[in-house]
C-alpha cells in the first residue's frame, strides 16, 4: 500500500512538470511530419499535372480543328498554363469572340467551352427565373386542399352569404364547429322520427292531439318558459304516443308530464309538480304526474337529446335575413307552431318543418326571392322540396281565423309584442298551389 502511494505521487509530479512546458507544440513530434530529401543531390521536380493539361490541350486542339473545317469561328482560347497574371486574363477576355451557334458535334469528339462570358450568360436567366418563380405551397396545405376537394368542400356556389361572419368574435356562436354540429343534426334527426301512430290509438284522434298541443302552448306562455322547452315537449308527447297506447283520460296528464320533463332538461328554474296540478284545475293529483313522468322516461329510455325543429329554426332564420328582423322571426315561429299543432306535419323531418316555416314566412311577407341560394345551401333543400310542407302551413294559416277551439296560437301571434304577424294575409301563391 505504501509503494502504491509513492508511485501515484511520482506520476502526479511528472504530469505537473509536463504541463509547465509552455513552448512545446501539440503533436509536434510524433512521426507525422515527413521531410522529403532530394535523391543523389538533385532537386525535386516541380509538381505538375501532365495528364490533365495534355488532355485539356488535346480537347481544345480538336475543337479548333473542327471549327476550322466547318468554317466557323474558333472557340475562345483559354490559357491553360499555370500563369495567374492579371494581364494574361485581360488579354484572354479581349480575344473572346461572340458566341457562335452550336455546331453539330462529330461522334467520338468531346467539346468543352470554358469562358467567363458563357458563365455569366447562363447565370442571368437563372436569376430572372428565380425572381419570377411563384412561391410553392407547403405539403400540409396541399394535402388539406386535396382532402377538401375529395370531400366536395371546395364547391362554393355563387351569391352565398357568410351568415357567421358577424359572430367570429362571439365565443357562444361556436363558428368553428357550427357547420359540423348541424351536419350531425341532419344525420341523426331521422333516428327519432315519429311514425304514423294515430291508427294504433283507439281512444285518441287528431283533433284531441291538436287541442292538447294548443293547451300546452298556453301553459308554456303562462309559465314563461323558453322555446326549446315547448318544442321538446311536443317531441316527447309524439314519441310517447307512438310507442304506447294511451287512454283518453290520461292524455292531458301525458302533456303535463312531458312539459315537466322538458322543463327539467332545458330550464334553469323548472316549474314544480304542484304548479302543473293547479293549472290543470286539479284534474290530476301529484302522484299521477310523477307516475306518468316515470312511465314516459322509461318508454323513451331517457333519450331526451334529440334535434327538434327549433334547433334548425335558429339556423335557418339566420340564413334567411341579412340583418335582424323581428317581424320575420315571429312569422317563422308562428308557422312552425301552427304546423306542429296539426298531426299531418309529423311525416316531415324536423329540418323540413323548419325550412318550410321559413319559406311560408318569406312568401307571406312578399320577400323576393322567396328561396335563394344561401337558404338552399344551409337547409339542404331546394324550393320544390319544401313547397309541399309550406303550402300545408299556408292552409293552416287560412283556417286559424275560423277555428274556435284552437285559438291560442292565433291570439299569441296577433299581439303587438309578437308583431301581429297572425293578422297578415296568407300567401296567395301558397294557396294557389294548394288548390
Amino acid at each position: 500500500m505504501g509503494s502504491r502511494h509513492l508511485l501515484q505521487e511520482q506520476n502526479r509530479g511528472e504530469a505537473v512538470g509536463v504541463m509547465k512546458q509552455k513552448n512545446r507544440r501539440a503533436l509536434g513530434d510524433i512521426g507525422n511530419l515527413v521531410t522529403l530529401k532530394p535523391l543523389d543531390g538533385k532537386p525535386l521536380p516541380e509538381i505538375t499535372r501532365p495528364v490533365t493539361r495534355s488532355f485539356c490541350a488535346q480537347l481544345l486542339a480538336n475543337a479548333q480543328k473542327d471549327a476550322a473545317e466547318n468554317k466557323k469561328k474558333p472557340l475562345a482560347v483559354v490559357n491553360v498554363n499555370n500563369n495567374n497574371n492579371k494581364n494574361n486574363k485581360l488579354e484572354a477576355k479581349k480575344k473572346v469572340a461572340p458566341k457562335p451557334k452550336p455546331a453539330p458535334v462529330p461522334q467520338n469528339t468531346t467539346v468543352i467551352e470554358i469562358s467567363p462570358d458563357t458563365v455569366e450568360e447562363k447565370e442571368k436567366p437563372q436569376s430572372s427565373r428565380s425572381r419570377n418563380k411563384k412561391p410553392q405551397s407547403s405539403l400540409t396545405s396541399t394535402l388539406t386542399a386535396r382532402s377538401k376537394a375529395a370531400c366536395g368542400l371546395n364547391y362554393k356556389p355563387k351569391n352565398i352569404v357568410d351568415i357567421d361572419a358577424g359572430d367570429v368574435d362571439n365565443e357562444l356562436a361556436q363558428v368553428e364547429y357550427v357547420e359540423d354540429i348541424y351536419k350531425f343534426y341532419k344525420l341523426v334527426e331521422n333516428d327519432n322520427k315519429v311514425h304514423d301512430y294515430m291508427n294504433s290509438q283507439p281512444e285518441i284522434n287528431e283533433k284531441m292531439r291538436a287541442i292538447l298541443i294548443d293547451w300546452l302552448i298556453e301553459v308554456h306562455n303562462k309559465f314563461e318558459l323558453s322555446n326549446e322547452t315547448l318544442y321538446l315537449t311536443i317531441n316527447i308527447v309524439d314519441r310517447f304516443l307512438a310507442s304506447e297506447t294511451v287512454a283518453r283520460r290520461e292524455l292531458q296528464c301525458v302533456g303535463m308530464s312531458a312539459m315537466l320533463i322538458a322543463s327539467k332538461y332545458e330550464e334553469i328554474w323548472a316549474p314544480e309538480v304542484n304548479d302543473f296540478v293547479q293549472i290543470s284545475d286539479c284534474a290530476y293529483e301529484h302522484k299521477h304526474v310523477l307516475v306518468m313522468e316515470k312511465r314516459i322516461l322509461g318508454r323513451l329510455e331517457w333519450n331526451l337529446t334529440v334535434p327538434t325543429p327549433f334547433v334548425f329554426l335558429t339556423r335557418f332564420i339566420k340564413a334567411s335575413v341579412t340583418s335582424p328582423e323581428i317581424t320575420m322571426e315571429n312569422m317563422v315561429y308562428f308557422y312552425a307552431e301552427l304546423g306542429m299543432m296539426h298531426y299531418g306535419i309529423i311525416k316531415f323531418s324536423p329540418s323540413m318543418v323548419a325550412a318550410a316555416a321559413v319559406y311560408a314566412a318569406r312568401a307571406t311577407m312578399n320577400k323576393s326571392p322567396v328561396w335563394h341560394e344561401t337558404l338552399e345551401v344551409h337547409t339542404g333543400f331546394s324550393e320544390m322540396q319544401v313547397l309541399e310542407c309550406a303550402k300545408m302551413m299556408g292552409g293552416f294559416h287560412l283556417l286559424a281565423r275560423s277555428d274556435e277551439k284552437r285559438k291560442v296560437i292565433y291570439r299569441k301571434y296577433s299581439s303587438v309584442t309578437r308583431g301581429a304577424v297572425a293578422l297578415y294575409q296568407p300567401a296567395k301563391a301558397l294557396l294557389a298551389v294548394a288548390n
